[in-house]
C-alpha cells in the first residue's frame, strides 16, 4: 500500500489547503487556536481518533487505567487526534508523549490542554494543543472511544482519514481523497518550483503565473 503519510510529509499546510480547496473541500482546516509545541515540526499520516469526556465521578485508579488503555490502543505510524470535550485539564504529558514516541506514533493533536511542555519539547515529540495547564486528568477526565468519528472546530474527522500539520495549521484529508490530494500536492509543488525558478531568472510575476498557473 502506498505510504501517503511519507509522501505528504514533504508538503506544507498552505499547499495542502490549496489542493483541498481546488477539489471542493475548503473546510478542512482545524481551528487556528491549535498550536504546535515544536513549531519546526511537521507531521502527516493516518489518523487515530480519541473521544473523551469529563468524569468527576471516576476514581484515580479507574482514570489512569482508562488513559493507559488509550495509550495501548494507539497503533504505531499514526497521528492521534483527540476531542476531549473538556477545557479544564491537560490531555497530554511527558510520560505519555514518551510512550507514544517509543511506539512509533507520528504525533498528537488535541483540542484541549497539555502539561510538561518543556519535557515534551526536550524529547522532540510533536504535539499540537490549545492551552497549557499542570492540572492532570485524575478523577476529572477519561477517554471513551477510539478510532471512531469526532468533530473539531466544525471539521469531521474519522479514524483512518489523513492529516497534515505544521506551524501554520492542521489540515484533514478524508481517506477517499488522500490519493488524489497527494498526487496533486506533489504536482503543485513541482509547478511552484518552476515559478520560483522563473521569477529568480527575471520573469515578470504575471508572465510566470500565466505560464504555470500557480503563484
Amino acid at each position: 500500500m502506498c505510504d501517503y503519510g511519507d509522501r505528504l510529509q514533504q508538503a506544507y499546510s498552505g499547499i495542502v489547503f490549496d489542493v483541498m480547496r481546488s477539489l471542493g473541500h475548503p473546510d478542512c482546516i482545524l481551528p487556528r487556536t491549535l498550536r504546535p509545541l515544536l513549531p519546526g515540526k511537521r507531521i502527516a499520516g493516518r489518523v487515530f481518533t480519541v473521544n473523551g469526556r469529563s468524569a468527576p465521578e471516576v476514581g484515580e485508579r479507574e482514570t489512569l487505567l482508562a488513559w493507559c488503555r488509550m495509550l495501548s490502543a494507539v497503533p504505531p505510524d499514526t497521528v492521534v487526534i483527540c476531542q476531549p470535550n473538556n477545557d479544564e485539564v491537560s490531555h497530554m504529558g511527558e510520560l505519555s508523549s514518551e510512550t507514544l514516541q517509543h511506539k512509533g506514533v507520528r504525533g498528537y493533536i488535541v483540542d484541549g490542554g497539555c502539561r510538561d511542555s518543556g519535557f515534551i519539547e526536550a524529547i522532540g515529540f510533536p504535539v499540537w494543543c490549545r492551552y497549557f495547564t499542570p492540572v492532570d486528568i485524575v478523577s476529572r477526565w477519561i477517554p471513551t472511544e477510539f478510532d471512531g468519528t469526532l468533530v473539531v472546530g466544525g471539521v469531521t474527522i474519522r479514524g483512518g482519514d489523513y492529516c497534515f500539520a505544521d506551524r501554520d495549521g492542521v489540515a484533514i484529508i478524508p481517506l477517499e481523497l488522500v490519493g488524489a490530494v497527494t498526487d496533486k500536492v506533489e504536482e503543485m509543488i513541482g509547478r511552484e518550483n518552476l515559478v520560483r525558478k522563473a521569477i529568480l531568472a527575471g520573469v515578470d510575476p504575471v508572465d510566470a503565473y500565466l505560464q504555470y498557473g500557480k503563484f
